[in-house]
């Protein structure tokens, strides 16, 4: 293991501070996997009114503020300091009329109009803070498009900072109005290809990737996949050019927070090797949703965060062949799919929930479902499959990016494997998938063990901390002791 780095991350999300969200959970379990390996990690957020007022963190003044000029604006900011109860220190940017909102990003279905001007006074605070820190950081880390013109305003500045850009998702960019490359105060110039210019527009996530020092995504089979023009979201032909500083890490999932055998938001804990909980779990679930409490076959469980990549379409058109099977569906949604599930709903009364994600229901959902449906269209990471797999949720999944990285398809043969995977992209191949999960699942000590198995897999945040400093030795060099 290296020496200890000194190294800020700089996110607009952590887990579970500001909701469920894969980037949150991402730079979550990252921060605390570098931390327990000995490097000294701090976070900057934005200070939301969730954070400043969760009692775990105790935010308290740092006695720190700043101005920040944002275009014609010169806007005011208060640095608080927290710590995780793992122990992260994180810096908050606090201004109210930015981040003290009741959503992140927008809200109503719309995002809110300001957000350029938002996560630029954002990047260009979190550049200020790091000018100030004694000692200086080694590594600046930013997380996707919200944080993505600090590498841009460290490389105009000439900062002596070395930094890396993760792309969680790229179809997320931070594409903006041309006109808002004023609130950037840089020089025109920068309003260009080789700046942050994409096609008459401002686009953050395109300058990070340009300017940056190193890139990365969260599987390599992602980091593969976003350099077509099928996956790349307009932004492959930059990605192909700049391959060089491109690397796929597959992300982990926090073991502390998702473990069955310590979870106190389920019914009743369960370890691989004793599951009789999992019975509880499931039971209990049923009964909080008022589903029909005995099912023949499987309960299943979809997560649609976003709908289109979680591929909720194609699984649509199976729904009233899938519940007149006895089955049982929980839906966890993003945004409201009410028009098309009302109905379904009430053609199969007692077998199909839908509710809005939340973080505490997530653990409920996982525990007490024996199948996690993830028909992804594409698929970054595999979060959620990692997350439900924990809890002995076996996936269904098209083999697509993290997924086909992290799982293997089950041999009843050779008693192998760990999900249930398909290739091609059509709800048919989703169904012949489904009917051959409920075949197995009939044979209820083959279940036992592929849930077992399943549930034994490994994806820590230790792995992939240890490729995270693999890259910062590459930028910072061999730290100091």
């Amino acid at each position: 293991m290296l020496a200890a780095m000194r190294i800020l991350m700089a996110a607009s999300e952590m887990a579970p501070f500001t909701g469920p969200g894969r980037l949150g959970e991402a730079v979550a379990g990252l921060t605390a996997a570098l931390q327990e390996r000995g490097h000294e990690v701090s976070l900057i957020l934005p200070c939301y009114q969730a954070i400043r007022e969760e009692k775990a963190l105790a935010a308290a003044p740092t006695g720190v503020s700043m101005t920040i000029e944002v275009g014609a604006r010169h806007l005011e900011t208060e640095i608080l300091e927290a710590h995780t109860p793992g122990g992260v220190q994180l810096f908050l940017v606090r201004r109210d009329d930015f981040f003290d909102r009741p959503d992140l990003y927008g809200s109503g279905g719309k995002t809110y109009e300001d957000n350029a001007e938002r996560f630029t006074f954002f990047s260009k605070a979190a550049v200020e803070l790091a000018r100030r820190l004694i000692p200086a950081p080694d590594i600046i880390h930013a997380h996707d498009w919200p944080t993505a013109l600090i590498p841009v305003f460290i490389r105009h500045r000439q900062l002596p900072f070395k930094t890396v850009l993760t792309i969680h998702h790229v179809a997320r960019q931070g594409d903006f109005w041309g006109i808002d490359f004023g609130l950037t105060n840089l020089p025109g110039s920068w309003f260009s290809p080789t700046g942050i210019e994409f096609y008459g527009r401002v686009n953050f996530l395109k300058g990070g990737i340009l300017h940056a020092d190193a890139v990365t995504t969260v599987s390599e089979l992602y980091a593969r996949a976003i350099r077509t023009p099928e996956s790349g979201a307009g932004l492959d032909a930059v990605l192909r050019e700049q391959a060089g500083k491109l690397r796929g890490i597959l992300n982990g999932t926090d073991s502390r927070n998702w473990n069955p055998a310590t979870d106190t938001r389920i019914a009743k804990k369960y370890t691989p090797a004793s599951l009789a909980g999992k019975k509880n779990c499931r039971d209990a679930l049923l009964k909080t949703l008022g589903l029909d409490p005995r099912p023949r076959g499987p309960v299943f469980c979809i997560f649609t965060r976003p709908a289109a990549r979680e591929g909720l379409d194609l699984l649509i058109p199976l729904l009233d062949r899938l519940l007149a099977d006895d089955v049982r569906l929980v839906i966890l949604e993003e945004g409201d799919h009410s028009r098309e599930l009302d109905p379904v709903a009430r053609r199969n009364p007692g077998r199909l929930a839908f509710r809005p994600d939340n973080d505490d229901l997530a653990h409920t959902v996982y525990a007490g479902s024996d199948v996690n449906l993830i028909p992804s269209h594409f698929e970054a990471s595999g979060l959620e499959a990692m997350q439900g797999i924990r809890y002995g949720a076996v996936p269904i999944t098209r083999a697509t990016g993290g997924l086909h990285q992290i799982l293997t398809d089950y041999d009843p043969t050779t008693d192998s494997g760990n999900a249930f995977l398909f290739y091609e992209n059509t709800a048919e191949a989703l169904w012949d998938t489904i009917r051959r999960a409920k075949r197995q699942f009939a044979d209820t000590a083959a279940w036992r063990r592929l849930t077992r198995k399943a549930m034994e897999s490994d994806f820590s945040w230790a792995s992939a901390a240890a490729e995270y400093e693999k890259v910062y030795e590459e930028l910072a060099g061999p730290a100091s002791p």
